[in-house]
């Protein structure tokens, strides 16, 4: 099984799974600009040249084998489509695993409770990034604290031509869909909003920590670093993440994170060992970020019995 020809359904589908990111079209120079998506012409070119990129493994055990693809949630629009690696991956799998289904998201969060307001300062704060990125009045209010400031940086990653519907997991998903592939999500919505929501005591300071970045001028560079890092899937320097993105310089942002990913990877690791012991052949896409550290997914997979082979980068 081959992934589907680029296509107008697919750029279609690519602007339905983009939720937030996708709110709001800018029109003023100063705004990030909108994804400037390319027309089939370009897509099946990009597609017919694509390279390999980011971190693949295959993991077996039981008699058969699954892949474990490190994937990045923003991405340039020549970089949706698979490369040679990925696509034999695709071929040899029948069922693909992520985080978190995007259609899953905003069901869930229409159903959750009013959060408790942020103190007014943050509140206020939040906003003004809210304004500098072009996005309605009150686009975010309703969203838990992390989530805004998580498409407070997805909207200044346009900046620099990238974005969340360019992303491998998401091209993957919209592949998955057009085929009638089905989707297994590792995680459920509540599971990662928990994950993702620092405790209150330590709330106010990460958000505070984040807004100063914004303010700064801070997060662009480090997220062309990361993108580069996991576009040559150079783990060693993903591994050090947390020392220069300048997003873990705080107790608190450096609880946040390691909470968000290690502490993230033993029940992600758990559910994949789980659907691969069903017997389903898994193609699994989750952060790279996830592939990195004293709990990288591979280590934990290797430690419940999976032989793990590293495909890419290829030697």
């Amino acid at each position: 099984m081959t992934p589907p020809s680029p296509s107008a359904t697919w750029v279609q589908r690519l602007r339905r799974v983009c939720w937030l990111a996708l709110l709001c079209g800018a029109a003023n120079a100063a705004c990030p600009p909108p994804p400037a998506l390319p027309s089939a012409e370009q897509a099946a070119t990009w597609a017919a040249k694509a390279p390999d990129r980011g971190v693949l493994w295959r993991i077996s055990k039981g008699g058969h084998s699954s892949y474990l693809y490190g994937s990045l949630h923003v991405g340039r629009a020549d970089w949706a489509y698979p490369g040679p690696a990925l696509k034999a991956a695709w071929a040899a799998t029948e069922v693909l695993a992520v985080e978190l289904d995007p259609v899953d998201v905003m069901p869930a969060l229409a159903a959750m409770p009013p959060q408790a307001p942020l103190p007014e300062p943050l509140s206020r704060r939040l906003e003004a990034q809210a304004r500098a990125a072009c996005l309605p009045p009150g686009a975010l209010g309703a969203l838990p604290a992390m989530l805004q400031l998580s498409t407070l940086v997805l909207m200044e990653a346009r900046r620099d031509g990238f974005d969340a519907g360019f992303g491998q997991d998401v091209m993957l998903l919209a592949w998955a869909k057009a085929e009638g592939r089905p989707v297994q999500s590792l995680e459920s919505v509540q599971e990662q909003l928990d994950a993702l929501s620092p405790p209150l005591g330590e709330l106010q300071a990460v958000v505070d920590g984040s807004l100063k970045q914004l303010q700064r001028g801070q997060v662009r560079g480090p997220l062309r670093r990361l993108a580069e890092v996991w576009a040559r899937g150079d783990l060693k320097t993903l591994a050090d993440y947390p020392r220069w993105c300048a997003c873990a310089d705080s107790p608190a942002e450096r609880a946040w994170m390691a909470r968000v990913n290690d502490g993230r990877n033993g029940p992600l690791a758990a559910r994949i060992a789980a659907l691969h012991g069903a017997g389903q052949r898994l193609l699994v896409a989750v952060g790279a970020l996830h592939m990195s550290g004293p709990q990288a997914l591979p280590g934990l997979l290797a430690a419940e019995g999976f032989t793990v082979e590293a495909l890419l980068p290829s030697k």
